[in-house]
């Protein structure tokens, strides 16, 4: 039950109502079904919840109550795991314990994950899907103690996306006990990931790492050094 629903902030109220969504999504879809039964579940007025989830003042919205499931999450992941409790651990032991942690956070609900990146991968979701993905990176790289600001900012949170992204692919049809086929195809995508971060580092060298310019790069590329 959430408890003084009505004294939540919109934002809060749908963080709040998401995983009982998510597990009604399970059986509904993300559909407005699977909102009032969360809503029912948690104690919450049936009005304010409808409110809470409106695309632009028009229909509830699929995508928004998905973005709040992945809020969620975050903000668990965020609690559970503060930079704190990784600390001492290598950035890849980091890494891989803040994806496992997102994929133990939804087990039991895969139908609803399969659910939600079908809505995801409708193209008027295209955008907000891309935007939750690299939030979520975002919060991992932050948790793993990354404070980057140059281009690599962008480039670790891209490519944890699409590790994280290939990673629960891989976890959804993991038949194994343990999940041991997923955890062997993270643990090989973080490897690579660090070794392609060892080769950038060293390519670009000292200072020309702060000082980056995709226009000597090409260059470099075009016209070798002898």
């Amino acid at each position: 039950m959430i408890e003084n629903a009505s004294d939540l902030t919109l934002d809060e109220l749908r963080i709040a109502l998401a995983p009982a969504i998510a597990d009604s999504a399970i059986f509904d879809g993300w559909t407005e079904t699977a909102l009032l039964a969360a809503a029912e579940m948690e104690g919450v007025d049936p009005a304010l919840a409808r409110l809470a989830f409106k695309a632009q003042g028009r229909q509830t919205s699929a995508m928004a109550m998905v973005s709040a499931w992945i809020d969620s999450i975050d903000e668990a992941m965020a609690r559970d795991l503060p930079q704190e409790v990784l600390e001492g651990r290598k950035i890849r032991e980091k890494i891989r314990d803040l994806v496992l942690y997102r994929l133990d956070a939804v087990a039991g609900q895969e139908e609803a994950l399969r659910r939600a990146m079908a809505v995801g991968a409708l193209p008027q979701n295209a955008r907000a899907a891309m935007r939750g993905a690299w939030k979520s990176a975002d919060v991992m790289w932050r948790l793993a103690g990354d404070t980057a600001t140059d281009y690599n900012h962008y480039t670790k949170r891209a490519i944890l996306s699409s590790v994280y992204g290939s990673t629960l692919l891989v976890w959804l049809d993991d038949e194994t006990d343990g999940k041991e086929e997923t955890k062997a195809f993270l643990d090989r995508r973080i490897d690579n990931v660090m070794q392609f971060e060892k080769a950038k580092a060293q390519f670009l060298g000292g200072e020309d790492r702060e000082r980056f310019s995709p226009v000597r790069l090409l260059g470099r590329l075009r016209y070798p050094a002898s």
